[in-house]
């Protein structure tokens, strides 16, 4: 008896649910609707080029140890490259600090520690390092490389590409309803779907970023570099009053 009682209530509410589930959902907006959903990108330059520089100390005459060039004369030659070029101190930070022993002949002299360090440059375009790195001892210069890349407008285009996506779910909703000769009404619900950032590393063309060339500033040529652009996208969704 209870066996069968429970069988016919297991039954009773498998049937239930989905009429359930279904007037929950007309009940939703309480009104014919439509929901679409749109989507946005768009494509922009970096405007915020970050490279990581690394300086190691060093000896002129490296055979014998002697004439040791000291991070501090570097990080001196560094950072007055960095104001000459028109750029604020807030454009060069330390990022790490480290070393390295040096070894030349273990049976006449002892290994040496040489100290290096590591700053974050941040400029508007790679023609800026040429001419930084250039008055920088190249010896002393253990790397230069691109960090990563960004957009000084970044949440500007964010909201931009925001507003486009639901334009498109608009216009989507409108010419779905036409074909129907149906009207759009008001907006009942608005959902943000997904947002899509891609901050590709720029590539190089030629590489004129002189890190480790013995040139002067005025005889540094513009680099020839392309950039992939950053691409911004996302997808909206709304629910429409059919009228």
């Amino acid at each position: 008896m209870k066996k069968f009682f429970l069988l016919g209530a297991l039954l009773t509410s498998s049937l239930i649910t989905p009429a359930f589930s279904q007037v929950k959902s007309e009940l939703q907006y309480q009104v014919p609707n439509i929901e679409v959903a749109g989507f946005a990108e768009m494509e922009v330059v970096p405007d915020e080029i970050y490279f990581n520089i690394s300086l190691r100390e060093y000896y002129q005459d490296e055979k014998n140890q002697k004439d040791k060039v000291n991070i501090t004369t570097l990080e001196k030659q560094l950072i007055k490259a960095v104001a000459d070029a028109g750029l604020p101190k807030e454009a060069l930070s330390i990022s790490g600090v480290g070393g390295y022993q040096n070894y030349v002949d273990k049976k006449k002299k002892p290994a040496t520690f040489l100290e290096a360090k590591q700053y974050e440059l941040k400029v508007s375009s790679a023609e800026k390092l040429d001419g930084i790195m250039s008055k920088v001892e190249s010896r002393g210069v253990q790397y230069a490389n691109v960090a990563r890349v960004d957009h000084s407008k970044r949440e500007e285009f964010k909201k931009q590409v925001k507003i486009d996506a639901l334009k498109a779910a608009k216009v989507k909703a409108e010419y779905l309803l036409a074909a129907l000769d149906q009207k759009l009404g008001k907006v009942l619900e608005i959902k943000e779907l997904d947002e899509n950032l891609y901050f590709p590393q720029p590539v190089f063309a030629k590489a004129n970023v002189r890190a480790f060339a013995a040139e002067s500033a005025d005889a540094v040529q513009d680099s020839d570099v392309q950039y992939q652009k950053i691409k911004i996208s996302y997808r909206m969704q709304a629910a429409f009053e059919i009228k």
